[in-house]
């Protein structure tokens, strides 16, 4: 990803600026999540010293970002992470942290309180065996709960948030009772994503068809949060155009007919160095340069690979998104989900708009792996996109569904997964 070359001018539009960044501060992991995108675990041979992790950061307060989330792996891991954190801070850069919470004892927790770190937020996908089981360390269940009560103990902010896949789905609503009690601000939850581990276990993922049971499962939630004073926070990769989708976005201004905001309001980093305009996308399609070649604005305002959202045309779009009346306002929605499906943008089944539509047909999509991702972080195999009737045996259950309230008692038409 060294030496990219970057666009001899810089447009009117290239002048947007990000307002949020992720920085993946190390690989370094103490968990190996299956449904890892970033398959972290080992640390990057050529990860950031820390003078120019610190040169970085003076370069993100410069760039103008209100606030930035430092991940892993797992960001404790690398030794000089409060450092780099009070930098950003000290120059007015709201800074919070994400963690599987395995090491965040008291000392750890009393530490990021000193330092001035404004929330964390903590991952919990399941209930105990079923979190043990994706996160693949027995006890992480436990630790992400003790993380959160340490947090919370030395004054830090806590929230959570939760991955969403095939082994997990009836348990996301249980977790309600087991989070809210330890004081969190807000909840926020995504589909698990077809990248890096998530890819050689296709069994992990949801079918597109089960938008049907995600979303009116996703409203649930957002009624017992709001009776609750917790903030429900649905990821950009849930939703489009759905009949939920004004209740579930009423609090972000332009989401309902918001298009991917990578390379416009997001920017990603990662450990060595590499920037890309949002921090899941895969690193060979959207690495647009690397901050030992290249200042960050620099890289920001002229890679072409950054700018892709800026004056992206809907000519791009394919498949049903190239047909979908919605297609001039979502612009096929999250390009992270449906990039490492197919291997290019512009078509994204995992669209409850979509489902809908094709039910009313009396279709669905599914899912057939084609090839293997390549065991590199955030990296993705490819797969096929089946349309096929729906199951005359499941037909009404899922025309049921598609008619749903956000108060109707839950419904499920996938059988439970037997690992769960």
């Amino acid at each position: 990803m060294r030496n990219r070359p970057l666009e001899s001018t810089v447009r009117a539009v290239d002048a947007v600026r990000p307002t949020y960044a992720v920085w993946e501060i190390t690989l370094k992991c103490d968990l190996a999540c299956r449904h890892c995108g970033s398959r972290a675990g080992h640390a990057r041979p050529d990860e950031l010293s820390t003078a120019e992790a610190l040169d970085l950061a003076h370069q993100i307060a410069d760039l103008g970002l209100d606030s930035i989330t430092l991940i892993g792996g797992e960001a404790y891991l690398r030794e000089d992470w409060l450092e780099i954190a009070a930098v950003l801070i000290e120059r007015g850069v709201d800074t919070s942290v994400t963690t599987g919470g395995r090491g965040i004892d008291r000392a750890r927790a009393k530490a990021m309180a000193d330092v001035g770190i404004s929330t964390v937020s903590v991952s919990v996908d399941g209930l105990e065996a079923t979190h043990d089981h994706l996160r693949a360390v027995r006890g992480s269940h436990a630790a992400a709960l003790g993380a959160l009560e340490a947090l919370g103990d030395a004054g830090v902010p806590v929230s959570v948030n939760t991955q969403i896949c095939a082994t997990n789905l009836r348990e996301v609503e249980p977790l309600f009772d087991i989070i809210t009690p330890q004081g969190v601000h807000s909840w926020q939850v995504q589909l698990t994503v077809a990248m890096g581990r998530a890819a050689d276990d296709p069994d992990l993922l949801l079918q597109p068809w089960q938008m049907l049971e995600v979303m009116p499962m996703v409203a649930r939630m957002q009624q017992r949060c709001d009776q609750a004073g917790v903030v429900f926070w649905p990821g950009t990769n849930i939703g489009y155009f759905g009949p939920y989708e004004s209740m579930l976005r009423r609090d972000e201004q332009g989401m309902h007919t918001a298009t991917c905001g990578a390379g416009r309001d997001t920017l990603g980093i990662e450990a060595n160095g590499d920037i890309k305009g949002c921090p899941s996308l895969p690193t060979a399609a959207y690495t647009g340069g690397n901050i030992r070649d290249h200042a960050l604005l620099d890289i920001w305002e002229r890679s072409s690979a950054l700018r892709f959202t800026r004056e992206r045309p809907v000519t791009e779009l394919w498949g049903y998104c190239g047909t979908c009346y919605y297609k001039q306002e979502c612009m096929s929605g999250c390009t992270w989900t449906g990039h490492v499906l197919t291997g290019k943008r512009g078509n994204n089944p995992y669209c409850h708009h979509r489902a809908l539509e094709l039910l009313r047909e009396g279709d669905r999509e599914r899912l057939a792996p084609k090839t293997a991702a390549p065991n590199q972080p955030f990296d993705h195999g490819t797969f096929e996109i089946i349309r096929e009737p729906w199951p005359q045996e499941l037909l009404p259950a899922a025309q049921s569904l598609a008619a749903a309230k956000p108060d109707d008692p839950p419904r499920w038409l996938s059988a439970p997964d037997p690992t769960a």
